[in-house]
């Protein structure tokens, strides 16, 4: 029997002798196993004493678990060793600066889906590593575009970890027997064709009427303009959703909407869109606003908030047009216009 690519030879054939490459690769490995860490602390839940109570507000103003603290200080802990230029966490309210002169910068999301703590669902790690800025450029303010490689941990039955390295993504899972994460998939393509979308549908009132079209042309089925009954999924957990669209296809939709607090999006675009979009267009699907590209987006602030649209590239563009064309709803099937026989 063949035996498995491990993540670190990917990473070495990936890096080769090229300086660069080499950053990057040292950046992942590191992280990777604070993710070993992680899910280990996590699998011991209130054993290791965590219970996913409060402990406060982090710098953007989101509660904050104990396992959110745990997560962070595993993480950094693990880049010691790592040069980087500059370090930025969810849980702070600005970047670590470290050293100009080192050719990369790191961000992360130590634990996405915290919510879910509690209940014992799949939650997750994110992280996105970009190039240095040139002299006089801040750290983490230009697009997607420049991101050089982007992951996510999933803590769930299995611990798995999704990269792109910019070429393609490829899935390890965690070897519990000897610590070591080894390739099941790879250069994964998601399904094109797949009748499933995620949303938190108890927002309907306060979406905009460009997500509400497309909401109501899947909950519309085979007698609708899609042709094809839909089954809805909503997890509240990025790293999972993302994780099933790429094992399944479909599309996710956090959109922008009328709540206070939630009108330029929920998402962080620096630690999770960016990073989500990178690997999800890797994997030819598409991500966007509704309205602009996500990896064409340059942050403003290391915690800009920002819409997210992700999955089936058919599907994604199709939200695109109802938001860019007001007329979209009704040109597929007058009956399910927006004053159609069958509004919902």
């Amino acid at each position: 029997m063949t035996l498995a690519l491990t993540l670190r030879q990917h990473l070495g054939q990936n890096a080769g002798k090229d300086p660069l490459r080499l950053a990057v690769a040292s950046a992942v490995d590191a992280l990777a196993t604070a993710c070993i860490d992680i899910a280990d602390l996590i699998g011991r839940g209130a054993l290791a004493g965590i219970t996913g109570q409060a402990q406060g507000r982090n710098a953007d103003g989101d509660l904050q678990k104990d396992l959110d603290v745990r997560a962070d200080e595993l993480i950094r802990q693990a880049l010691k060793s790592v040069p980087f230029a500059a370090l930025a966490s969810e849980e702070a309210e600005a970047p670590e600066i470290r050293d100009m002169t080192a050719p990369i910068c790191i961000a992360f999301d130590p634990l996405d889906g915290s919510s879910n703590i509690d209940s014992n669902m799949t939650i997750g790690t994110i992280f996105s590593i970009v190039v240095t800025p040139l002299e006089g450029q801040a750290a983490f303010t230009r697009p997607g575009t420049t991101q050089l490689a982007a992951g996510f941990a999933v803590y769930g039955p299995q611990t798995s970890l999704v990269l792109t390295l910019g070429d393609g993504v490829d899935i390890f899972t965690l070897d519990r027997d000897d610590k070591t994460y080894k390739a099941v998939r790879r250069r994964v393509q998601i399904p094109v064709d797949t009748a499933e979308y995620a949303i938190n549908a108890s927002n309907h009132r306060h979406w905009e009427q460009p997500v509400r079209d497309f909401i109501a042309e899947c909950l519309a089925g085979v007698d609708g303009p899609r042709s094809k009954d839909f089954n809805m999924r909503w997890i509240g957990s990025l790293v999972a959703e993302a994780y099933r669209i790429l094992a399944r296809g479909g599309v996710f939709l956090y959109p922008a909407d009328a709540r206070e607090g939630y009108t330029d999006g929920r998402l962080r675009l620096v630690y999770e869109a960016h990073p989500m979009a990178f690997i999800v267009e890797q994997a030819g699907g598409a991500a966007s606003t509704g309205r602009e590209r996500i990896l064409e987006l340059a942050p403003r602030t290391i915690h800009q908030r920002v819409p997210l649209i992700m999955g089936s590239i058919e599907k994604v563009r199709r939200v695109e047009l109802l938001h860019t064309d007001p007329n979209a709803a009704s040109k597929t099937a007058p009956l399910f216009g927006r004053r159609g026989l069958f509004q919902v």
